[in-house]
């Protein structure tokens, strides 16, 4: 598979403000034109994780497909939907195609509703076939539950939490489930931050950093999907609110300076 490495693709936007021009500068961007996925940047995720990792690793109920992916009107939609043999969704990753080390990374986004869902947008350490999880480190930039209105979560997972959600924060957002918001993390070899709108909501900075409390000094890559049910988004499910819509409007990366 093609790997694009971040200093390679340079991505220069000139926007005019009070007269002043500003350039925003990005490693990477995928703004979903078109009517297809691109699969230069992304792979898709198919089935129920089994046999090795059965219900994704969370009892999810859901087989992802690729027909509940699409491109439309300039935003990526993952769609959920049930019918008389089981739940279906999508879900996508960047893994050996777009993986970065330090910078920004942010998705503007628009929530699904219902109790069992569960929308994310994360990041694993692309050495987890070498160093299983929660060795090589996952980053919960977005994370929503349905059964759970306006709490966003932004999470690390470290070796030294034994998979717990320990280092974690939930913010409470009134409205957040209307229209398109922005969470996005800054990452560097200090310190992970996560911004909801450009607000600062949690910074994760332990001062002992070792492989593990810290196993975010290398490469990872990105993963957005729609679980139905699991560990976190259920056990129940709200069978009447299918079909539901995770939309995306685009995924920026601006490389650390």
């Amino acid at each position: 598979m093609k790997l694009l490495k971040l200093v390679l693709i340079v991505i220069i936007f000139v926007s005019c403000k009070d007269g002043k021009q500003e350039r925003d500068t990005f490693s990477f961007i995928d703004q979903f034109e078109g009517q297809q996925l691109n699969q230069d940047y992304w792979n898709y995720d198919l089935g129920d994780g089994c046999p090795n990792l059965c219900g994704w690793g969370n009892n999810e109920r859901q087989i992802y497909t690729k027909d509940n992916i699409t491109v439309k009107d300039g935003n990526l939609i993952i769609t959920a939907t049930k019918d008389a043999t089981g739940y279906y969704s999508g879900k996508i990753t960047t893994k050996d195609k777009i993986e970065f080390q330090y910078g920004s990374v942010e998705v503007r986004a628009k929530l699904p509703l219902g109790s069992g869902l569960w929308p994310a947008f994360w990041m694993l350490g692309n050495d987890i076939e070498t160093n299983t999880w929660p060795g090589c480190g996952e980053i919960d930039i977005l994370e929503y539950v349905g059964k759970m209105p306006n709490q966003i979560h932004t999470t690390l997972h470290t070796p030294d939490s034994y998979g717990q959600s320990v280092n974690t924060k939930i913010t409470t957002i009134p409205d957040i489930e209307e229209g398109f918001h922005n969470y996005r993390t800054n990452w560097s070899k200090d310190a992970i931050s996560f911004y909801v709108d450009d607000i600062l909501v949690y910074t994760f900075a332990p001062e002992v950093k070792n492989d593990k409390t810290w196993p975010f000094n290398k490469p990872f890559y990105i993963i957005i999907n729609l679980a139905i049910g699991g560990d976190f988004g259920g056990p129940e499910v709200d069978d009447s609110i299918f079909p539901q819509a995770f939309a995306i409007d685009y995924v920026k990366v601006s490389s650390a300076e």
